[in-house]
């Protein structure tokens, strides 16, 4: 079998990509609810309503665990991969999204003395806590209605 065909063929992979695609269609819903308007450039960003990071990993974590058993080394791994990439989320992305909005700031306050300037850094990055439990939650139904359905 080639490599694409166990790509493809790759059941957990699959589930993981569904719930990333539902956290990123979820986040355009999300915000037409909020805001009464369609952002569709939320579709392929990073930060915003539900986590789709969070979705990703904790769907693949949850379809090892129901798939490979629960008590496995390899789950053991990806729970300890996912609860990294949920805290670095919430923790150190939400942190530079932050920053990025500071600087953009005061770059905002340079350009109107006159000068300038190109390029505004991207402010949302991570995500608050609520917005990764919201993902991870995701993440683990769609798995579950996945590997169970």
């Amino acid at each position: 079998m080639s490599f694409f065909d166990e790509i493809q063929l790759n059941y957990a992979l699959w589930i993981a990509v569904v719930a990333w695609a539902a956290a990123q269609v979820l986040k355009i819903i999300y915000e037409l609810a909020r805001t009464r308007r369609v952002k569709w450039g939320l579709i392929l960003s990073s930060g915003g309503m539900p986590s789709s990071h969070s979705s990703f990993v904790t769907a693949i974590t949850t379809t090892i665990g129901i798939r490979e058993g629960f008590d496995t080394y390899l789950f053991a791994l990806a729970a300890i991969i996912s609860m990294i990439v949920m805290y670095d989320a919430s923790g150190v992305r939400r942190a530079a999204g932050k920053q990025a909005k500071v600087i953009n700031d005061l770059l905002e306050s340079i350009e109107n003395t006159g000068i300038k300037l190109d390029k505004k850094l991207k402010e949302m990055l991570g995500h608050t806590p609520i917005e990764v439990a919201a993902g991870g939650i995701l993440g683990i139904v769609i798995a579950v209605l996945m590997t169970n359905g």
